[in-house]
């Protein structure tokens, strides 16, 4: 077990011992609540149908106390469903929720420099889906005590518990609010929880129990509202942003008070279901360093799962069994009948299958002979069969181990009965649009599975699902035979960095790992291109600073190539890559400053349409080639030729490491930007030990151009790929969902 997990566990079970030990105690009077109309007279929990355990857990810390009259809070409290993030129609934008904010937003409530230097005030950002069922939830609940009987309601998130001595807090509060404002004018709004916006909160009229906010409070997990403080908020809406950043932009719009010391917690025993929109911007900053990214979901190894798409679908199903956690293997619809046999060879590398040309005697015999396998059915409206499927096979597959998913919009969410069929819990995300079929990206080639070894002859790699296992695979050692390749890139950029660029801009940001933040001053032009020079920092958000530079447009395959001389050094990396989030994807070139004739090539693949927050990976996939000269001596030529069936990495225009589909990952598939960079990883085992009489280190690019992919023959893809027809600047798109072209002239 790891430590920190273990120790993480002993103070959750510590914390909930303590707990239970308090129920024990007589129940504490808090007087404060009662039938009165200066009394809080209902209490309002707000919970999903699919936490009933945090409904009890709540209903029980409530019985700890009782109102004035003798009546528990745990009688007065009335469960509010919440809205699920699991539910797309439920977080679909409505005129409640508006879920585009700005980081102007975000900084009105907590300042930070260096989130306005990096971004600006006017960077839009999409709140998370679970962010927008939190407002919907807060958002109902302020429906509901608008029309109802009670003057105040304290309105209640369910994973809250009441801190030693809340009785005399909220006791106190309430009547100094009352003596402040007066019945009639009571508080709309008092916080009983809090935090305290890094420090950073106005306050007004502060006095030993109670004080006025101006901004800066964060958390909205526990406070008493006024009926006539509801009817405010509505007339208000939409919330704009999350709802406890949105509230503190109508704090000078009601009458808010906050107790003095929060009376309220949230519980120390279980992580929060919550995923902050902000937080890639606080990493990207250096606000936070978000560490190392979870291990994806394990959903393999659960049993054998086939599944056909739609007739004329993109690939779905490839793409949300992929999400679920399965390494997927897909078919193309022109392969000719597939002997289950033969299919089955590559099991324990992949667990599920799609669009497997089956005949009706083989998938009999799967039915009879695997009881672990599973049957997903993609239909719409317009077809209730898969010709893979004929219609009596169809008929005849277990209804246990069946599922028919629907792909029209109106038909429900396709992940319940896909998730229900696995065991899996329903994702939060939406269910994906999937690919076009010809881009194939869940598609192995039987000569990368024919390669496997007992011993992987390369650094560490993910054990995401979306790697093949290290005894599965190892590099490419005939690259020299790849050569002979037939595709065709059409110039798109051609920038000479001896001076600024309008198609590249400086970065003012870092990453998670990185111990150096990037600055527009790290970056000097001259005659020998743009220069990244990595030094001490004084800024204190981290101890190093640099040069980093990102394309103003993002690309989907082409050919990326750069005149570049890297540092020479112990713990530094220059580096060439194509980068996106949500999903993270990306294919690098990384020169390693402490081995200067190494070349470490890498790629990340997490599934997903675009904005779906999947990030799991954190090595990558990365092997370290032998350059055969001193790269930081000179000048040399390093590219990426990126298409969707394979990566070449060439040096000088030699091909030096190739990999292709499930060689070990998928080949990342969504628009990237090209970045240029010099950093300093924590990670000694990567780039060792940063010596800082090295300092100030110097990495130069003298050119960078990108050649977009325009055509593909078989040598690049399949016969059947329809690249040719379809593949642009923008990506490989089917003809409805083309975007608009954003390619720029040669320069």
């Amino acid at each position: 077990m790891n430590l920190r997990e273990g120790f993480g566990s002993l103070r959750g079970v510590s914390f909930r011992v303590a707990l239970a030990a308090r129920r024990l105690l007589p129940p504490k009077s808090i007087h404060a609540f009662g039938p009165g109309d200066d009394q809080i007279g209902a209490i309002l929990a707000i919970n999903l149908d699919r936490q009933p355990g945090r409904w009890r857990w709540l209903q029980q810390e409530l019985g700890r106390f009782r109102a004035q009259g003798g009546r528990r809070l745990s009688q007065l409290v009335e469960r509010l469903p919440a809205i699920d993030a699991r539910d797309g129609r439920e977080t679909a934008p409505t005129a409640d929720v508006d879920p585009i904010y700005t980081m102007g937003d975000q900084l009105f409530v907590q300042p930070d420099a260096r989130l306005e230097e990096c971004f600006g005030r006017d960077q839009a950002i999409r709140m998370s889906r679970q962010e927008i069922a939190v407002a919907r939830s807060h958002v109902e609940a302020w429906k509901r005590i608008a029309r109802g009987p009670h003057k105040y309601v304290l309105v209640l998130e369910d994973d809250v518990y009441f801190v030693h001595g809340a009785h005399r807090l909220i006791d106190q509060g309430w009547r100094a609010a009352l003596q402040g404002l007066g019945p009639d004018e009571g508080p709309h709004l008092l916080y009983l929880s809090y935090l305290d916006a890094g420090g950073t909160a106005e306050r007004a009229d502060v006095t030993a129990n109670l004080f006025r906010p101006i901004r800066g409070l964060w958390y909205f997990s526990g406070y008493v509202l006024s009926r006539s403080g509801a009817e405010r908020l509505l007339r208000m809406m939409p919330v704009v942003g999350p709802v406890d950043l949105w509230i503190n932009h109508r704090f000078g719009d009601l009458r808010v008070l906050a107790l003095s010391k929060s009376a309220l917690l949230q519980r120390g025993d279980g992580g929060s279901d919550n995923a902050y929109s902000i937080l890639p911007y606080l990493a990207r900053s250096g606000t936070v360093d978000a560490g190392p990214s979870p291990v994806g979901p394990t959903a393999g190894g659960r049993g054998l799962v086939l599944a056909w798409n739609a007739p004329g679908a993109t690939d779905v199903m490839g793409m949300a069994l992929s999400t679920l956690g399965y390494r997927v293997r897909t078919f193309p619809a022109e392969a000719p009948s597939n002997r289950l046999a033969t299919m089955l060879e590559s099991e324990g590398l992949f667990d599920a299958y799609v669009d497997a040309n089956l005949g009706d005697a083989a998938i009999e015999e799967l039915v009879r002979q695997r009881p672990d396998a599973r049957f997903v059915i993609g239909a719409t409206s317009q077809s209730s069969d898969h010709p893979a499927t004929p219609d009596r096979v169809h008929r005849s597959l277990p209804v246990a181990r069946s599922a028919v998913v629907p792909m029209d919009a109106l038909a429900g969410n396709p992940w319940e009965p896909l998730s229900h069929l696995l065991a899996l819990p329903v994702p939060d995300h939406a269910f994906p649009r999937g690919v076009s079929h010809g881009i194939g990206v869940f598609r192995a080639e039987e000569a990368n599975l024919a390669r496997k070894t007992d011993r992987l002859g390369t650094n560490k790699i993910d054990e995401s699902p979306w790697v093949l296992p290290p005894t599965a695979w190892r590099p490419r050692q005939d690259v020299s035979a790849t050569s002979a390749r037939a595709c065709e890139f059409t110039p798109c950029l051609n920038v000479d960095l001896t001076s600024h660029s309008a198609a590249f801009r400086a970065l003012t940001e870092t990453f998670p790992g990185n111990m150096a933040t990037f600055e527009p001053t790290g970056i000097e032009h001259s005659a020998e291109g743009a220069s990244f020079a990595l030094r001490k920092s004084a800024s204190g958000v981290r101890p190093l600073s640099s040069g980093a530079l990102a394309s103003t447009d993002s690309f989907t395959y082409g050919r990326f190539e750069a005149e570049i001389r890297p540092a020479r050094g112990s713990g530094l990396v220059t580096g060439f890559f194509l980068h996106r989030d949500l999903p993270r994807q990306e294919i690098d070139v990384e020169l390693l400053g402490s081995r200067p004739n190494r070349m470490l090539a890498n790629v990340y693949f997490n599934p997903g349409d675009e904005g779906t927050a999947i990030a799991y990976g954190y090595r990558g996939t990365p092997h370290e080639i032998d350059l055969g000269f001193d790269a930081t001596a000179d000048f040399h030529t390093y590219a990426v030729e990126w298409t969707p069936g394979s990566i070449h990495w060439l040096v000088d225009g030699r091909i030096v490491h190739v990999r292709s589909r499930w060689d070990p990952t998928p080949i990342p598939h969504l628009p990237m930007r090209l970045h240029a960079n010099l950093w300093s990883p924590r990670s000694v085992e990567l780039a060792g030990q940063l010596d800082d009489d090295t300092l100030p280190a110097h990495s130069a690019f003298r050119r960078i151009a990108v050649q977009t992919l325009d055509r593909v023959s078989e040598i690049c893809g399949d016969s059947a790929d329809p690249c040719s027809e379809h593949l642009g600047h923008e990506g490989l798109l089917e003809p409805a969902e083309q975007q608009p072209s954003t390619r720029q002239p040669a320069q």
